[in-house]
């Protein structure tokens, strides 16, 4: 197979890179779908680390001492027992935390696919630093970067509106969903009455209608 152009696959390069390093370790650990095309594949770019795989010293075979069995750990779950058993406490899930594990088992089966850009930031920390002090002379209040990377992914879905399609099925067979509503989902960390903390994740509806504020 000849030795495509360094470029090939795009912003994906690096994701490549890595599953060739790994084949090279060890190509049980790569999809056998990789194998043919790796079997050719020389990277074009000489910076690209390379694995080194070197064979270690023989040394001498140590006697094989024949241990005894280990004891089989044996844990019991006892809801209502009166003895003296360890017991674990079993509580269903409900509400929030509940759905979080739908969603989870959901998301298995859906296809995924990740891009990974590196940019500066600089004017995000200046920005940040122009609108705190704007509101500490004003109403009060603080912005994090969170607010700031949330309003900028909305503004740049609204840019490309294929990012926001996701997979869908019809009639039983692939497909995809051009939404044409942005509902954003940002984690937040609440602190419960009790002292305890909980992951929520609030659905912004229509986020592609707000403004920053």
């Amino acid at each position: 197979m000849a030795t495509e152009p360094p470029d090939q696959f795009g912003p994906n390069d690096w994701l490549v890179d890595e599953l060739y390093q790994q084949f090279l370790v060890d190509r049980n650990s790569v999809d056998q779908a990789w194998w043919e095309f790796f079997a050719d594949y020389s990277p074009t770019d000489s910076s690209a680390p390379l694995a080194i795989v070197t064979a270690a010293p023989t040394l001498p075979l140590e006697p094989v001492v024949e241990l005894p069995p280990m004891p089989t750990a044996i844990v019991t779950i006892s809801d209502n027992s009166t003895d003296n058993t360890s017991e674990s406490e079993i509580e269903r899930l409900k509400g929030s935390a509940a759905r979080v594990v739908v969603n989870m088992e959901e998301s298995l089966s859906v296809p995924t696919a990740t891009s990974v850009r590196s940019m500066p930031v600089k004017l995000l920390f200046d920005n940040r630093t122009v609108i705190n002090n704007h509101l500490k002379r004003g109403r009060g209040g603080k912005v994090s970067f969170t607010h700031l990377i949330a309003y900028a992914v909305v503004q740049a879905i609204k840019s490309q509106p294929s990012m926001n399609f996701s997979f869908a099925e019809l009639d039983g067979k692939p497909a995809i969903s051009k939404n044409s509503a942005i509902n954003f989902g940002l984690a937040i960390d609440i602190a419960k009455p009790d002292g305890t903390r909980q992951l929520l994740v609030p659905n912004i509806k229509s986020a592609q209608d707000m403004d920053f504020a």
